[in-house]
């Protein structure tokens, strides 16, 4: 990553150890960010973690929002602008402030596009235009130029205007309407998803789609304007819960903790009060399952043995397992279901995800060291490639922290040019 992995002290087995690489799958790429909260920083922390060289660009003085969304704050620094919201998708990358509204801000970002492939911003529609870096402001000087706009509700459309967060676009697309306890039930009615999944969501498919685009250009030559909607993300995420839908005409129900298709999918009560959740919704799974349980009579009954058949009668179904599960404590069924190949899993809460064993194994946790802030903690990037290096991180930035770097690099401004601009406001 451009010579600027670090390698972090760590606390145990369970966290990766960083070592430098040379070269990793994005190496050479590099991508201006204007993105600000946690949709488009994600995406391009998932690129800057695959190798690309991510210049975040944020306004002097405040930076990107999100370094206030606290707390928790790194080393409790509440003046810093250092959230552990921030620092979740500002890894691998180099913050310089800049001022980009003014002319001289504007003439040095040009020369920052210059020297890169993509541009990604998420202001909403209209407001770069204001300052000419639209994308049909800047496309006939930079023909290659990936530009990859993140917005509530997209480029187009009569909500093109309105502003937006996750919980408005879960609600919105239809994601709430599928999740929360079923009517009938104390506490019903739709429920958001504890975590900002659509800007998750979007973030992912930002990502890819840059990475679509950065194809198309390397065999046509041309660039192109990525039009990316929180919106458009979360509609298509309700994906087989719409298709039931389009198919048959009737609205998904919410059901709780249990799943859309085969039955069981879902959690149930232990007796030491704690949850599992487990799946047996094909008919050798299930059958394994009730002989596991002690039940196999149940896989015998007709009102049980087929898909079908317990899809229609799960009202039935159901009540009868959470009796089951209610005399055993959670580690029992674990145990005998897991020795009779059936998916099974705990219900387990942050601490007890990052303490799994499996987890452990897999190296999820990092540590990044920072000059000024220390040790860092994070979530690494999940997916392992055989043919290229894997990910080397570098800590979240504080607000500026490369600008001269960058400037000097970059543009061959000498410090005191830096100083200069620093003193007029530009950076």
């Amino acid at each position: 990553m451009l010579g600027r992995n670090l390698v972090p002290a760590c606390h145990g087995n369970y966290v990766k150890k960083v070592e430098r690489v040379e070269r990793q799958a994005l190496g050479g790429v590099r991508i201006l960010d204007l993105g600000r909260i946690l949709a488009a920083p994600l995406a391009t922390q998932m690129l800057g973690d695959l190798g690309a060289d991510i210049v975040k660009v944020e306004r002097p003085v405040v930076g990107d929002d999100a370094r206030h969304y606290g707390p928790p704050f790194l080393g409790d620094d509440r003046d810093g602008g250092m959230s552990a919201f921030y620092a979740s998708c500002n890894r691998n990358k180099r913050s310089i402030t800049l001022d980009y509204t003014t002319d001289r801000g504007k003439e040095i970002l040009l020369g920052l596009l210059e020297r890169s492939d993509v541009l990604v911003e998420n202001f909403r529609p209209g407001v770069l235009a204001k300052y000419g870096l639209a994308y049909e402001d800047l496309r006939e000087r930079f023909p290659e130029l990936v530009y990859c706009s993140v917005t509530g509700f997209g480029q187009t459309g009569p909500y093109r205007h309105r502003p937006g967060y996750d919980g408005i676009f879960q609600a919105v697309s239809g994601m709430m309407s599928v999740s929360g306890l079923p009517d009938g039930v104390p506490g019903a009615g739709p429920m958001k998803s504890g975590l900002s999944l659509v800007d998750i969501l979007t973030g992912l498919y930002t990502a890819t789609s840059v990475l679509a685009a950065l194809r198309h250009r390397d065999v046509t030559g041309a660039g192109q304007h990525l039009d990316v909607s929180l919106l458009d993300c979360g509609v298509a995420a309700i994906s087989h819960y719409a298709e039931s839908f389009l198919v048959s005409g009737d609205v998904p129900p919410r059901r709780g903790n249990g799943g859309f298709g085969g039955i069981p999918s879902q959690a149930f009560g232990c007796a030491d009060g704690k949850l599992i959740f487990i799946v047996a919704t094909t008919n050798p799974q299930f059958a394994r399952a009730c002989t596991a349980m002690g039940h196999p009579e149940l896989f015998a009954n007709e009102r049980f043995g087929s898909i079908a058949a317990r899809i229609e009668n799960r009202e039935e179904l159901l009540p009868i397992l959470e009796k089951i599960f209610a005399q055993r404590p959670a580690d029992h069924w674990i145990t005998v279901l897991d020795a009779a190949d059936v998916p099974v899993g705990p219900v387990n809460d942050i601490r007890a995800a990052l303490d799994d064993p499996q987890v452990r194994h897999r190296e999820l946790r990092i540590a990044m060291w920072h000059e000024v802030l220390g040790e860092i903690p994070g979530l690494g990037f999940p997916v392992r490639m055989s043919g290229t290096a894997d990910p080397a991180y570098s800590a979240p930035p504080t607000l500026g922290e490369h600008t001269a770097e960058v400037l000097g690099d970059l543009l061959g401004l000498e410090a005191a040019a830096v100083i200069d601009l620093r003193s007029d406001g530009v950076v």
